[in-house]
């Protein structure tokens, strides 16, 4: 997808306009989830993505939010949000005075005060019809997430009276639509939603892609050979089979490994010391994770791997 250039500031209540991107790697694997999650979305259902970090939910929302064609509104969940941080929340007041004396022996005051409210994120997408991301919702408080109980079941948003609306509930337009995103409710950090909001979700569980489309990624994220990408790529599968501590390195290790070769000029061959290397300080943020009697061991199963791999690949 494209989005404006990053250095343009984007007001808070700003819509995004996102574009289906030429780079976009589209597989099999990666179609069957966006026509999924595409059908789900225009029978008017909102769509959760699930999954651990590194498996592309966040990249796959924004690649069916650009297929609906609408604006974006993007919202990051957070430990500290409330109610008013999704919907709005009054912002001041507005005082005027009118001095009558059109008869000079009679002054008429009149004073009035108004409450200024201003509509945050989800308000704005309910009034206008827009496609909302909520990533990795599950790090907001399940109160603060309250709201959408009656926007996805009844349509209607419930605004605070302080709004100084007409009416204090909000009829959401019919082109609005909602793409979820969240950490598996064990992960470190995030709080387990409350079942009326799950009951109102289709959920679609993500894991790790399939090799052909970890491949694709890595070469298109990194310009590698493909035969190169293929030998990252099994290793770090082969690493994912160690299942030791939950630890399992993700398609970013794949991209990380092949960015760094190909700046340094080195290749996915166990005689390549610069891959090795490479190797190891890119999947030593995970060594505290891989560790037998206290002592790290993703060193060691990484050459262990590597040897395997490559031994593999010249047969």
């Amino acid at each position: 997808m494209t989005i404006r250039d990053p250095s343009t500031i984007i007001s808070p209540n700003e819509s995004i306009k996102l574009e289906p991107g030429n780079n976009f790697v589209v597989t099999p694997f990666i179609q069957d989830l966006t026509d999924r999650a595409l059908s789900y979305l225009e029978v008017g259902y909102p769509v959760h993505f699930s999954g651990p970090a590194g498996t592309g939910k966040t990249t796959l929302a924004f690649h069916v939010a650009a297929q609906l064609g609408r604006p974006v509104m993007l919202i990051h969940g957070d430990d500290e949000f409330g109610r008013s941080d999704l919907i709005g929340k009054d912002s001041g007041y507005h005082k005027s005075k009118t001095v009558d004396n059109y008869i000079h022996s009679v002054v008429r005051t009149e004073e009035r005060m108004n409450v200024l409210w201003t509509d945050n994120r989800v308000t704005t997408a309910c009034k206008h019809g827009y496609t909302l991301i909520y990533d990795e919702f599950t790090r907001s408080k399940p109160e603060a997430n309250n709201a959408f109980l009656s926007i996805l079941e009844e349509k209607i948003l419930n605004m605070p009276s302080i709004s100084g609306k007409e009416s204090e509930y909000l009829a959401v337009h019919p082109d609005f639509r909602v793409i979820f995103t969240s950490n598996p409710e064990e992960y470190a950090g995030v709080h387990k939603t409350q079942d009326a909001l799950m009951d109102r979700l289709i959920s679609v569980c993500l894991g790790h892609f399939d090799r052909q489309t970890e491949i694709e990624i890595t070469m298109a994220k990194s310009n590698i050979a493909k035969n190169e990408a293929e030998i990252i790529v099994d290793l770090i599968r082969e690493l994912r089979n160690i299942d030791i501590n939950n630890h399992s390195p993700s398609i970013r290790s794949c991209i990380a490994i092949a960015k760094i070769l190909v700046h340094r000029g080195g290749h996915a061959d166990e005689a390549d010391q610069i891959f090795r290397q490479t190797c190891r300080d890119v999947l030593s943020r995970d060594t505290a994770k891989v560790t037998l009697k206290g002592k790290p061991l993703m060193s060691q199963k990484s050459d262990e791997a590597i040897n395997k791999v490559c031994g593999k690949k010249k047969k």
